[in-house]
């Protein structure tokens, strides 16, 4: 279900017979055709374990399911869209940032801490993720929201990333993150974000980082 970007802060989404998508509640700004919008309920493909995770994390994304035939034009709040093509692999990304997804990717939510222990936890609350994530995985596109334009950047084996945490969107393919503070412990109190902690990607694949530290 592909979508096609108008401008920075608007997409336009495909809706065939037999085939579903998800949107943020309050996403839609206009469509086309037979198309309905029903509350989601079950939380997505996740059901109920997914949507019990956004509930821990302190998540308010309900869910739209969108199904029938024509367009529909997403976008929310004035926020910059930026579309995500998945190929296989899958997408960490901030349940509030999500605003539209195909209905074939996976849903799923991941315990911060399974990603670096307490320094996990610790990383989801300085980015604003809190203690879950929401992961999306399988073949198909996501528009995500983010303040002031998006920028894709490669990670790679020779060349890790280092991101603001506050600046972070999301990222996806084989990479792995860890939180490190750039100050002594002591050095930090009255220091920003980015000068206190960074957040260091490695591996193989990108991540998503917002020309903004402003959150949703």
């Amino acid at each position: 279900m592909p979508f096609r970007e108008i401008n920075s802060k608007v997409v336009e989404a495909t809706v065939a017979p037999g085939q579903r998508m998800f949107s943020q509640r309050g996403a839609m700004l206009a469509y086309r055709g037979d198309v309905t919008f029903t509350p989601n309920t079950a939380g997505g493909q996740g059901g109920v374990m997914a949507m019990l995770g956004r509930r821990a994390a302190g998540e308010a994304a309900p869910l739209m399911t969108v199904e029938g035939e024509g367009t529909v034009l997403f976008g929310h709040g004035g926020h910059h869209v930026q579309v995500i093509r998945l190929a296989g692999d899958t997408l960490y990304v901030e349940a509030d940032r999500l605003l539209a997804f195909d209905g074939s990717l996976e849903q799923g939510t991941m315990f911060m801490g399974a990603q670096g222990g307490v320094m996990g936890m610790v990383r989801g609350q300085v980015t604003g993720q809190g203690l879950f994530t929401t992961t999306l995985k399988g073949h198909g596109a996501v528009a995500v929201m983010a303040h002031g334009g998006v920028l894709e950047l490669p990670v790679t084996p020779e060349r890790p990333v280092h991101v603001d945490p506050q600046a972070y969107v999301a990222h996806h393919g084989d990479v792995r993150n860890r939180l490190s503070t750039a100050l002594g412990w002591r050095d930090m109190v009255g220091r920003g974000s980015g000068e206190a902690f960074q957040l260091e990607l490695s591996g193989s694949g990108a991540v998503y980082v917002q020309a903004s530290e402003e959150k949703l």
